[in-house]
């Protein structure tokens, strides 16, 4: 089992399901060959993904493509279902920064045959965390930058005002189809500037007030 990790506290709380939304930066969908989405695009991971800052991630064996994307992740303190904007709001509790490890190559070959990719984003150390910085220390602006890089070298850099479904819009729509409960977390999609990162690789990633993440691919 998991646990969510918070700064300032030593509450322990089992980490629910990973709702990932897909394609939520114009910018990054274009870069895919892809459109931008009309409605947000949910898969999900399992807790058996996550991996803390400082630990590695373990490079499958049956990729040549592994893709880093950073990501504004959404941590869910109570149950909530069909929620309303004041609901949805009061239903985020905090914020962490997430990586969401993707095989690339596994997900393009997936999609051109129409079968569902989940064994491109489900993978042991698939979802990279921080801390999780609860709203009662602070709440987010809206414009914070994120950023990630590789060997020193900026490869992601944007603020997430450019998402296209905001943190209220995702959770109301997700919970219109699913149960959120608390120790769920919400990944909020990456933007622009993902690519490959191979063995010996090193990571780093930023949330701006909230928090960063090391690693290193192995």
């Amino acid at each position: 089992m998991r646990f969510i990790k918070f700064k300032n506290s030593d509450e322990k709380i089992p980490i629910g399901k990973l709702v990932c939304v897909g394609r939520n930066y114009a910018a990054h969908a274009k870069e895919l060959g892809s459109e931008a989405p009309e409605f947000p695009i949910i898969f999900l991971k399992p807790a058996s993904n996550v991996i803390y800052s400082g630990e590695p991630v373990k490079h499958p064996p049956h990729s040549n493509n592994l893709h880093h994307e950073v990501e504004l992740v959404l941590y869910i303190g109570e149950d909530i279902k069909n929620a309303t904007n004041e609901t949805a709001e009061h239903a985020i509790h905090g914020y962490t920064v997430g990586l969401d490890m993707t095989l690339r190559d596994l997900q393009f070959q997936f999609k051109e045959k129409g079968e569902p990719w989940t064994l491109a984003k489900c993978f042991d150390t698939a979802a990279v965390l921080s801390e999780v910085v609860l709203k009662k220390d602070y709440k987010l602006r809206g414009d914070e930058i994120i950023s990630l890089s590789v060997n020193g070298e900026q490869k992601q850099n944007s603020s997430i005002k450019n998402m296209i479904f905001p943190p209220v819009e995702i959770v109301k729509y997700i919970s219109a189809r699913m149960t959120l409960e608390k120790g769920d977390l919400v990944f909020t999609g990456t933007p622009e500037g993902v690519g490959r990162v191979v063995p010996g690789d090193k990571i780093e990633a930023s949330l701006e007030n909230i928090g960063k993440i090391t690693t290193q691919i192995e």
